[in-house]
């Protein structure tokens, strides 16, 4: 401590504790589910957009790197991996509602995840983002773990990749509930899977604000786009680039 400044000071220490950082994502995320409560659950008021925003004021007024952010949040980022997994759990206890919609589900996913790669890829194309862009688009509706493992194997930016799926699941998150109910679907089951197969983990928490079965089958498709974009992405790099 120089004295000079206490507020600096007491800045400079805690900003060399890696777990500061790890405080400040979950302050940031509790900040905005209390908003999302006292907006009485509203899909514009998400806890995950306001958490991020958050942040990145922190990180920009701070003059702050992600890199050094990361040192503390990536405990965080490790718990994807083992949330992923979990996602065997809701499949394995709707196994029976699996089993009787199991042909149209299996088509919606197929068609739902070369939709959402290929019109990334093509858009990305058309309106001139590099090789590289184009490939990090490609994976944006999968969780983020299989997203940054698939962009990286294809030759894209990981880290663009991450951003891009946090994007992707806020918009999913804000809009799938009043997109299910414009268009007139109350199926709870296919507007949960559709949510997991569009906006991924913060679709599929969306999904169960709004009902039980709803998350369950956001889990289902979450964890198969993950599977099936992995093969979808490989065939698409192969045709568009």
């Amino acid at each position: 401590m120089t004295g000079a400044d206490p507020l600096t000071d007491l800045w400079v220490y805690l900003n060399t504790t890696p777990l500061f950082w790890l405080w400040v994502t979950l302050m940031a995320y509790l900040v905005g589910h209390a908003l999302h409560v006292k907006a009485r659950g509203a899909p514009l008021v998400n806890p995950v957009a306001i958490a991020v925003g958050l942040i990145i004021a922190l990180l920009w007024a701070t003059k702050t790197s992600y890199e050094h952010y990361f040192e503390g949040a990536q405990f965080i980022h490790f718990l994807l991996g083992p949330a992923t997994v979990a996602l065997a759990v809701p499949l394995f206890e709707n196994l029976g509602r699996v089993r009787r919609v199991l042909i149209p589900m299996t088509a919606a996913l197929v068609v739902g995840s070369i939709v959402a790669a290929a019109s990334a890829m093509i858009l990305g194309k058309l309106m001139g983002a590099s090789p590289e862009v184009v490939l990090s688009l490609a994976p944006k509706s999968v969780t983020s773990p299989i997203a940054m493992g698939i962009s990286e194997s294809i030759g894209g930016l990981p880290r663009l990749t991450a951003a891009l799926v946090i994007l992707t699941g806020i918009l999913g998150a804000i809009l799938v509930t009043p997109l299910m109910d414009r268009l007139g679907i109350r199926d709870y089951q296919a507007r949960g899977f559709a949510a997991g197969l569009a906006a991924h983990g913060i679709g599929t928490a969306r999904a169960f604000q709004v009902h039980p079965i709803a998350g369950a089958f956001a889990g289902i498709g979450m964890g198969l786009n993950g599977l099936v974009t992995t093969v979808v992405v490989a065939v698409l790099v192969a045709v568009l680039t």
